[in-house]
């Protein structure tokens, strides 16, 4: 199912929803449709057309956002879906410094890799193989990473979320997975 982003009334990227919520908001007149995706949804007597980009009537304040969330999805959106390693198509994660040997579960310390440099590499430091990274591990930051670390990603919406660095998140994501 098409996903669509939610903005706040202040033009403040909120999330990413399904098709069917985001229609359920603009129908009851709690969001306006600022991007069409082109599609039409049909019942038995209207037609509406599909949104790709609502916006919020009302300004919902949003609480404190701590750090992007290290999820598997937003890692390998960070990663352009590359390995760090090789450079091929990244399938699963991997501790840079391994947890058997002090390592943590943190954006500096998880990179996504493909199987075979995973299973090559398994508990050893990179000192040890002779291995380099191909780019640093760091975390991402901005409100556009909470879009782009969900995975769905449309065009129409970067001009919404370009003032909230989403250029620097799609430049690093684009010219890692190059």
């Amino acid at each position: 199912m098409p996903h669509v982003l939610v903005l706040n009334a202040s033009y403040e990227p909120l999330g990413v929803v399904p098709l069917r919520r985001a229609l359920v908001l603009v129908l009851e007149n709690k969001a306006v449709c600022l991007e069409e995706s082109g599609a039409y949804l049909h019942s038995a007597t209207v037609t509406v057309s599909a949104p790709s980009v609502v916006r919020l009537k009302r300004f919902v304040r949003v609480p404190y956002r701590g750090p992007v969330p290290l999820t598997r999805r937003a890692l390998f959106a960070r990663d352009g879906g590359r390995c760090v390693y090789c450079g091929g198509i990244a399938t699963s994660v991997d501790h840079v410094i391994p947890r058997s040997r002090g390592g943590k579960h943190v954006w500096d310390n998880v990179v996504a890799s493909c199987r075979r440099c995973n299973h090559v590499k398994a508990d050893r430091h990179l000192v040890e193989l002779g291995w380099r990274l191909r780019h640093k591990p760091a975390p991402p930051t901005g409100l556009a990473w909470r879009i782009i670390g969900t995975g769905h990603r449309d065009p129409r919406w970067l001009p919404y979320l370009q003032p909230f660095g989403a250029d620097d998140a799609l430049a690093r994501i684009d010219g890692i997975s190059a």
